[in-house]
């Protein structure tokens, strides 16, 4: 007995021994090793409540500052770029390659090589069309064209009116999609889903024509089941990623996905011989369509650039949001500087900031960096709330 006390002193373990079996308990606990107990940890559970668009960190009095500036603008200006439809599957040109199969991007975004294969060309942006078919506009894109319907719709303060205007950089019509007026919607670069006649002599044009494949030539790349060495991975968005703040992909789904290296079967999908008669034609005059993109060579619309302009010169501009874009690409970099040398607040939403550039001006600049989707409606929540996604966004 004294020994088992002195035992369980030292090893700190409770055992069941005589105290709890008799004299029998004595005689079975000499012959056998005395049975152990190990005490259970109680689970511990959090107390703290998360909100569900408040998991990425931000600096809660930097936040703060801008809600208190943010009730106060009447006009503001809204520049989208890749990085927020990132968060939809769209992977940036930054962080790719930029090769499609053999061929790089720029090759075949070109005037001239359309004008010497439109084939090639068309069969490239049937492949875009269809990654941004696949996608679904995110929190950002949803925040955006909120911000926009309640600054726009008549929202009159102390008689005077509010307005925002949307430069939006991106090709993908995500934010179309999403809801946003195209009234206040500038596209740069155009839409995929938009259509033009080439014919000099015909003025067709056609908007949010999201059928997909256009013709059956193009049906080739309507398989799941893809090849060729490309950094565009076919990575389908989930019709859950609203529920997801960091919008990421199942990791599980990419390990499966399996990438074939160049060769023959790459080669062989691409078809270099398409003609004519079996692209999309125009309907009006029979001649052929192009994407509605602006293609490297060529020049932004000037009823664009002078809606920008006016916008600037017409309107006190309070606020310059910043969302998803690095700060690299003409002309939007422009309006940044522009704003900036005019003493305009900005606000720049990105996966990367420089903070050394915006602790140089701390009273006209803030720099919330993480992703788009998450950082940018907790910055608008004070104009649009928190129930700000439609019910409908499923089928978006």
């Amino acid at each position: 007995m004294q020994q088992i006390k002195e035992r369980k002193k030292i090893t700190g373990e409770r055992r069941l021994g005589p105290y709890y079996y008799g004299y029998y308990g004595l005689l079975i606990s000499w012959a056998k090793p005395p049975i152990i107990e190990r005490k259970k940890k109680k689970k511990k559970y959090s107390t703290q409540i998360i909100h569900p668009i408040m998991s990425s960190k931000i600096d809660k009095d930097e936040l703060r500052r801008f809600h208190n500036y943010l009730v106060q603008c009447k006009n503001i200006i809204v520049l989208i770029g890749s990085g927020l439809s990132a968060s939809s599957g769209l992977e940036t040109f930054q962080h790719s390659s930029g090769f499609w199969r053999e061929f790089h991007s720029i090759d075949v975004s070109t005037p001239d090589a359309f004008l010497d294969n439109p084939g090639l060309v068309w069969q490239f942006y049937s492949w875009r069309r269809r990654k941004a078919l696949k996608a679904k506009p995110n929190k950002g894109h949803y925040a955006i064209a909120e911000l926009a319907a309640r600054f726009n719709n008549n929202n009159r303060d102390h008689g005077k009116k509010k307005q925002c205007l949307t430069i939006n950089q991106n090709v993908d019509g995500l934010n179309v999609r999403a809801g946003h007026d195209k009234r206040n919607l500038l596209e740069l670069h155009g839409n995929l889903f938009s259509l033009k006649c080439t014919d000099f002599f015909c003025n067709y044009t056609e908007s949010n024509n999201f059928e997909h494949p256009l013709t059956k030539a193009l049906q080739v790349y309507d398989s799941d089941n893809e090849s060729g060495n490309n950094d565009y991975d076919d990575d389908d968005g989930s019709d859950d990623q609203l529920k997801n703040n960091s919008h990421d992909h199942d990791k599980n789904n990419n390990k499966k996905r399996k990438k074939r290296k160049v060769g023959d079967s790459a080669k062989q999908e691409i078809n270099l011989n398409l003609s004519k008669d079996e692209l999309p034609r125009c309907p009006a005059c029979g001649g052929l369509l192009r994407p509605g993109v602006i293609w490297f060579g060529e020049s932004i619309p000037l009823r664009t650039i002078d809606r920008i302009d006016d916008f600037y010169l017409q309107n006190k501009v309070d606020l310059v949001l910043v969302v998803g874009t690095s700060g690299q690409m003409w002309p939007a970099v422009g309006y940044v500087e522009r704003a900036r040398l005019q003493g305009l607040k900005i606000a720049v939403f990105n996966t990367s900031i420089n903070q050394a550039e915006i602790a140089k001006d701390k009273d006209h600049c803030w720099g919330f960096e993480g992703d788009a989707a998450e950082t940018l409606p907790q910055a608008l929540e004070p104009i649009i709330g928190r129930n700000y996604v439609p019910r409908d966004y499923r089928r978006r």
